[in-house]
């Protein structure tokens, strides 16, 4: 059986969410380890699903992009979310970074996918932000970095080549804030990732945005039993109403 669906970009995100809850290194350092959520609109949900209660998505972004390189002007409200034995835990930046170990798992958002499966996140930071302070260490010691990204921010060019060609001391003429991009390594998560570790079924993209309510959407044709098709449709049709983070920049 076929179907095809369409994914608003809140539905995608929380699509997205409900996948990484479900890897089972991000179950494991519930339990037992360490999990840093970095900021990011896609890791809001992210936060939501882990920890089972909303959170202030509006103040959990830093960087955006909507008519330019924009910068959310609630930054510095909230830090990134770490959850410790499953509880959500306060602690110092330097100490977090000192106790981080294998076996926990750093959350960290990209801003495109190459069709490589390669993803990039945008850097304004001139000290590399959450990508400077995170990514290292965990390709040292062994962590798990998940990476949450909808198909939306599919490009057509290498990540690598992206990062050489970019950096906020190349670019001559910006739209908002002149960036550079970090490649990421780790496990990635996009809308098929998702339904295909949910669900046993085939998942592939149709097609990228749409106009009105469908703006930035993703659409995906799904194929399996008739069982399993018919539960992904339902499930889909049933996170149609989740609103997207809406913000406010400052560049």
């Amino acid at each position: 059986m076929k179907a095809s669906v369409v994914l608003r970009p809140g539905a995608a995100k929380r699509l997205i969410a409900k996948g990484v809850a479900t890897i089972p290194a991000v179950r494991n350092a519930m339990k037992n380890g360490t999990i840093v959520i970095t900021l990011g609109t896609t890791n809001a949900f992210v936060a939501e699903e882990l920890l089972g209660e909303p959170i202030d998505r509006g103040a959990f972004a830093a960087g955006f992009i909507d008519d330019r390189f924009n910068v959310n002007a609630r930054l510095g409200e909230m830090g990134e979310i770490v959850i410790r034995n499953g509880e959500r835990t306060e602690i110092d930046v330097q100490d977090l970074l000192d106790s981080l170990t294998a076996g926990d798992v750093i959350i960290k958002g990209g801003n495109a996918i190459d069709p490589w499966g390669g993803v990039g996140v945008l850097m304004a930071s001139r000290t590399a932000g959450t990508a400077g302070r995170y990514c290292s260490i965990a390709l040292a010691r062994g962590l798990e970095v998940v990476i949450p990204i909808s198909l939306q921010k599919a490009v057509h060019t290498s990540v690598n080549d992206l990062a050489r060609e970019l950096g906020s001391d190349r670019i001559d003429l910006c739209m908002g804030l002149p960036s550079g991009m970090h490649p990421l390594v780790g496990r990635v998560v996009t809308e098929i990732d998702a339904l295909e570790s949910l669900y046993p079924v085939q998942v592939m993209q149709i097609a990228s945005g749409g106009a009105g309510k469908g703006a930035g959407s993703v659409s995906l044709l799904i194929t399996g039993q008739e069982k399993y098709v018919r539960a992904v449709f339902d499930m889909v049709q049933g996170l149609s109403g989740e609103q997207d983070t809406s913000l406010q920049g400052e560049a």
